[in-house]
């Protein structure tokens, strides 16, 4: 392995596995599970058949522990890296609360768990879809990618974008135009989110050898990715509602936040060096209140029974 695992196999000893139910839960990365849940809600929710109630939750909780899971299997691997960068050296691995092979375990038992129970309550092919997204997130994007290409997001991007594609598959047993739609606003967001975070923390990837876009191609370029791909997404924003399968409530906000989305990627392109840190990290916690925005008003409108536009 490269120097970029910094001596894991050293440091694997002094592990001691001390770690409690905490430790094991933050090894499901709970922030990123919950934005991953409410996308597949949402998914769930839009699909024409309605599931009943119970297989509705099973759907949910089979998706969220395989998203926890392939977060289990990212810290297991990336823990060489994990203790170096400020950002992570907290985590259950990095701390010694938790030894490198436990989390290796708990990810491969929750993600052979979350597949089958998917499968037996709903259909083989959401649970096909599951394994796939688990398996594209640990093994293509956290083993490959995130250490060989400065693409590491953008590619790796689809293992976050299947969630509402899973629960619409589990819902209907098959797979149609909306949820592929959905699927690409969340692929095309995930470059200027983490752009945004990786412009603040470049010093960190840079010192762990990390090819994020900032180390390697530099910030102006970086810049100029970011405000490429907010255009198109702000623009696929707008595309539910004119499929017809989202209404005026949804098209108001995606309109709306869309402008400030905009607003700030062009600031970001266009202002001075010395506004690229404080702009940069609005960019990133704004891009997170716009994705959940987008889809909590498809949510609503679904929950309410609000005509779609041209229905």
């Amino acid at each position: 392995m490269s120097d970029a695992r910094l001596n894991l196999d050293a440091t694997a000893s002094e592990l001691v596995g001390r770690g409690g139910v905490g430790d094991f839960v933050a090894l499901l990365k709970p922030r990123v599970m919950s934005l991953v849940v409410f996308t597949a809600v949402v998914g769930l929710a839009l699909a024409p058949t309605v599931p009943h109630p119970v297989i509705a939750f099973a759907t949910i909780l089979a998706i969220a522990v395989g998203a926890g899971a392939a977060g289990a299997l990212n810290m297991w691997y990336d823990a060489d890296i994990d203790r170096v960068m400020v950002r992570t050296r907290e985590r259950p691995i990095p701390t010694g609360a938790v030894e490198p092979s436990e989390a290796l375990s708990f990810g491969l038992v929750l993600s052979a768990v979350s597949v089958v129970v998917l499968g037996l309550a709903t259909n083989w092919l959401a649970a096909g879809l599951l394994a796939f997204t688990i398996f594209f997130y640990a093994v293509v994007y956290t083993m490959w990618l995130k250490r060989s290409t400065p693409h590491n997001i953008v590619i790796g991007g689809a293992a976050g974008a299947f969630p509402p594609v899973i629960a619409w598959a589990a819902a209907t047993g098959q797979i149609s135009l909306e949820p592929l739609v959905l699927f690409a606003i969340i692929f095309f967001w995930t470059p200027p989110h983490f752009w945004a975070l990786a412009l603040v923390r470049s010093g960190d990837y840079a010192r762990v050898g990390v090819p994020m876009l900032p180390v390697v191609a530099g910030i102006d370029e970086t810049r100029r990715q970011i405000f490429v791909y907010a255009l198109i997404l702000v623009m696929l924003g707008l595309v539910p509602a004119g499929l017809g399968f989202a209404g005026w409530l949804y098209l108001a906000v995606a309109a709306g936040l869309g402008a400030i989305f905009l607003r700030l990627a062009w600031r970001l392109r266009w202002g001075g060096g010395q506004v690229v840190g404080p702009v940069a990290r609005r960019l990133f916690g704004f891009s997170i209140l716009y994705l959940f925005a987008l889809f909590a008003a498809l949510l609503a409108e679904r929950l309410a029974g609000l005509p779609a536009i041209g229905a």
